[in-house]
């Protein structure tokens, strides 16, 4: 029987999969190194190693954020589908 007639909630949603990919693509960012292993292209006198690091502290942010907002809005809407379906 699928999920649906059986009153369950899917696990994986395609919210779930944004929100993954804002959890991991800092990660990802930063273990690859060779994509910033260098120092051109200097901003205001630093080099792109230092400020390309620097950029990820806010990007990383900015994505933990979108995250949260992201799985508290599904955890609601679960919780009005659960709600409405024990009424």
């Amino acid at each position: 029987m699928s999920e649906v007639t059986q009153g369950k909630q899917p696990v994986v949603t395609p919210v779930r999969v944004v929100i993954a990919l804002c959890l991991v693509a800092p990660f990802v960012a930063m273990l690859w190194v060779g994509s910033y292993a260098r120092t051109e292209p200097v901003l205001a006198g630093i080099p792109f190693f230092y400020w390309y690091q620097m950029l990820w502290v806010v990007l990383s942010t900015a994505l933990t954020m979108v995250a949260y907002k992201l799985w508290h809005r599904e955890q609601r809407a679960r919780a009005a589908r659960k709600g409405g379906a024990e009424r």
